[in-house]
């Protein structure tokens, strides 16, 4: 363990001064790997279709290359799944990671080459660690096993040569054997399809293991949590780990579950470690103590362009790049990596905190917002919202949805919020009505709505029992991984779909109906 220790120290050294050097000059790092990118892609189908040989600079490339999504780069993918080669990308891809991100029933499968794997995924990994330990240089997290919930891994039926997965398990199907021998459980159980199953299982395999760290969606971690606690009969996590120190965390904003982590694991000096990871390519980490923001990793074989929201439907719109941004604006995200997404819209939302350095904070989903009457509601607006509510009335969130209620009759809409409480607010009506003030307060366009309730009326709640986004996931299938429960919709889809479970269980109970 010295001699690993020793090892990291020195590679943590070098690899902060790499940090420090992109963050100094982050355009020319950039610049770099844009030219970089379309150099290594000309002679594959697509730089050829292109003709990336003759772009000379970003303009160029602009004006050739539409901006695309997964529906557009899905035939291309679809011949790649099957085997064929040098199609997007000229290296031979093996790996694709399979993603949702919401409880929609298509699956998306993200191309992940050998490069993205090793510039990218790896080495946000190990950026991760090398920035906990420059800034807690006592830590003492490989004195023990990192705890990983990883989601399920199976051969792709479409071709032998091509696998399959949620991106943690490709991540975890490929690691290097000494991130392997830091981790539990053993992958036998870490890369279980069926979810129940596989909580069960860690939650045995690993309640008498040294555990120092834990990496994973919060959602799916609470799940595991309470389960170790049941069968441990521990009041919280310290009593199981007592040497735990360090959560990684990323996929949705943790602001919601802090109060939940806090509870579970009652220590100050307890270290949260956001980072944003996502099947198409690792983004951001956060690089201080303070939570709120990542810086956004620029030397991991990924372009960035920045699309402003408010020009997210022009026919033709104007990206922008890191010297064109600006503080607080919010912006759709595009990315062209070395795995062969060009120019592509991953569907989040960011903006900039800092300039100097680039600090990012994740929005929300280009597709996840209520804009049902103009009031323009993002995630970032609803989760503020909620955080206030919960700091003033002491409750707890575990998961929300919320959607649009439309016009009816001498109704006016309002939009209808399905919250399911960890703790339940002392004074409920007072929640409602800061939920509602905080919106009002942080987006003009919302406020306009609510103007003595001419289009908007205050906001329905209704307060969800204990397991219900739980059983309407499973219900749905998308337990685990990289699942997340839909935040904001524009439609009604996911909010009816659980009333009518509620209905169809025979849910009677006042408290849900608000």
């Amino acid at each position: 363990m010295t001699l690993f220790n020793s090892v990291f120290t020195w590679f943590m050294k070098k690899r902060i001064h790499q940090i420090e050097l992109f963050m100094k000059y982050p355009n020319e790092v950039q610049e770099e790997w844009f030219e970089q990118l379309v150099s290594v892609a000309e002679n594959a189908e697509w730089g050829k279709k292109y003709h990336y040989k003759s772009i000379e600079n970003l303009s160029q490339f602009k004006e050739r290359v539409p901006i695309q999504n997964y529906d557009t780069l899905k035939p291309y993918i679809e011949r790649m799944l099957k085997g064929e080669k040098n199609v997007l990308w000229p290296s031979e891809i093996r790996w694709f990671a399979k993603s949702s991100g919401t409880t929609n029933d298509r699956s998306k499968f993200i191309p992940v080459s050998e490069e993205a794997l090793e510039e990218c995924h790896f080495k946000g990994g190990k950026d991760l660690l090398t920035i906990y330990f420059n800034n807690q240089p006592n830590a003492r997290m490989f004195t023990g096993k990192i705890l990983t919930l990883g989601g399920s891994h199976q051969i792709s039926q479409l071709s032998a040569e091509t696998s399959f997965g949620d991106l943690s398990a490709v991540i975890m199907k490929n690691l290097p054997m000494w991130a392997e021998f830091h981790r539990t459980p053993h992958l036998d159980i870490a890369l279980l399809e069926n979810f129940e199953e596989k909580i069960e299982k860690i939650a045995h395999a690993t309640k008498d293991v040294n555990v120092t760290s834990i990496s994973g969606v919060p959602t799916w971690n609470l799940v595991l949590f309470k389960r170790i606690l049941e069968i441990t009969g521990k009041n919280n996590l310290l009593e199981v780990w007592p040497n735990l120190e360090m959560y990684f965390h990323g996929a949705v904003n943790f602001t919601p579950y802090r109060e939940q982590f806090k509870k579970l694991i009652p220590n100050e000096d307890m270290y949260y470690l956001e980072n944003y990871n996502a099947s198409e390519g690792f983004f951001g980490i956060q690089d201080t103590k303070e939570p709120g923001d990542m810086l956004l990793m620029l030397d991991y074989g990924i372009f960035y362009e920045f699309l402003p929201l408010e020009h997210l439907h022009d026919e033709n719109p104007k990206t922008l790049t890191l010297d064109e941004v600006e503080l607080n604006k919010n912006y759709a995200l595009i990315i062209s990596t070395n795995a062969g997404l060009w120019r592509y819209m991953i569907g989040d939302t960011i903006k900039f905190s800092s300039l100097d350095p680039f600090r990012i904070q994740i929005t929300g989903r280009t597709k996840h917002f209520i804009n049902a009457f103009g009031e323009e509601v993002i995630i970032d607006n609803a989760e503020r919202a909620l955080d206030e509510a919960c700091q003033q009335t002491g409750a707890v969130i575990r998961e929300y949805t919320a959607a649009p209620v439309y016009f009816n009759g001498n109704d006016c809409g309002a939009h209808e919020w399905i919250i399911e409480f960890e703790k339940r607010p002392a004074e409920f009506e007072r929640f409602v009505d800061l939920l509602d003030e905080t919106l009002r307060r942080i987006n003009s366009d919302y406020d306009a709505k609510r103007f003595k309730d001419m289009a908007l009326r205050r906001p329905i709640v209704r307060r969800a029992p204990d397991g219900t986004f739980f059983n309407w996931m499973r219900e749905k299938g998308k337990l685990g991984g990289q699942h997340k429960v839909p935040r904001l919709a524009n439609d009604r889809e996911y909010v009816d779909g659980i009333l009518k479970m509620m209905e169809l269980v025979g849910f009677q109970n006042q408290d849900f109906k608000n």
